[in-house]
């Protein structure tokens, strides 16, 4: 069969492959348009393979709330660079995993890969399929899906970071504590939860700090409890300066309309993955000792 121009510029166009791929894999399918797609999503998952080792630290974090604010769910998708998150094929990925988690609610990220999405496709399959066209390894990393009876609010920094807040505040105050979150950082809501370990480890810490003081037992004592305090009070939401008026906590903001928050979920890209870095002084030195 002839391989017609037209016959290449379909391919390509769904597949998003070169025209020279397109045109090669439609002659080894002699013009089956359906063959030379499978064999190209095959071929994409070869180049996805050779990809899966290669540290996928950048990415975007996508947010996507119920109308009625009861049901939300944030996701994380990594790629190698932030070029190819600025890229529309990314972010049309990440807007179809989000859809699909917010739909399907998959356990884990192995049930939502396996997910057969509208197009006939599964997760992984478009994944691999990305792969093979931005030249990326690309990864769902996780994701989290909450359903509550009070208030869901969402706030993204970019597309680098987003955060949902659980809350009985009406959508201003919730969206301006998703805010704060966004850009404070606390590990946890209140005190309360702040896991005894670390609570014990930070005593430790602030107890021979104050030892090596040389100051009298009941002193020490004092500056231990206080110290203990900032740190609790820096680490948890209520305790922390409210970002946009901070001669205010946000426990007095949350008092003052009556308001509490139950929860809350903040994503960043990339956090906790442990990124190659490249040192090319060093690499030029080692090739011209060569």
């Amino acid at each position: 069969m002839a391989i017609t121009a037209s016959l290449v510029k379909e391919l390509r166009e769904r597949t998003g492959a070169g025209m020279m791929e397109c045109k090669k894999a439609l002659v080894e399918c002699d013009g089956d348009i359906e063959a030379a797609a499978d064999l190209m999503r095959k071929s994409g998952a070869a180049k996805a393979d050779k990809k899966a080792g290669r540290v996928a630290a950048d990415g975007a974090v996508s947010v996507k709330v119920s109308d009625d604010g009861k049901k939300a769910v944030i996701v994380e998708i990594n790629s190698e660079t932030d070029f190819v998150a600025k890229d529309d094929n990314f972010k049309a990925f990440a807007t179809k995993v989000t859809e699909t988690v917010f739909n399907t609610d998959p356990a884990d990220v192995d049930a939502l890969n396996a997910t057969t999405t509208d197009d006939g496709q599964t997760i992984e399959q478009a994944r691999e399929a990305l792969i093979a066209k931005v030249g990326e390894n690309i990864k769902v990393r996780r994701f989290k899906i909450i359903t509550t009876e009070n208030a869901l609010v969402s706030y993204q920094h970019g597309a680098r970071i987003g955060v949902l807040v659980e809350s009985t505040a009406d959508n201003e105050m919730g969206r301006d504590i998703a805010m704060h979150v966004a850009a404070v950082n606390p590990q946890c809501v209140s005190e309360a939860d702040v896991p005894a370990e670390s609570v014990e480890k930070e005593k430790g810490i602030l107890i021979a700090q104050a030892e090596s003081s040389g100051k009298p037992p009941e002193i020490i004592e004092k500056m231990i409890q206080g110290r203990l305090k900032k740190f609790l009070a820096e680490i948890t939401l209520l305790g922390q300066p409210f970002v946009k008026d901070p001669d205010l906590t946000v426990a007095k903001l949350l008092k003052s309309a009556n308001a509490e928050v139950n929860s809350f979920i903040r994503f960043e890209v990339g956090e906790g993955i442990e990124k190659k870095q490249e040192d090319f002084a060093a690499e030029v030195a080692a090739q011209m000792k060569g």
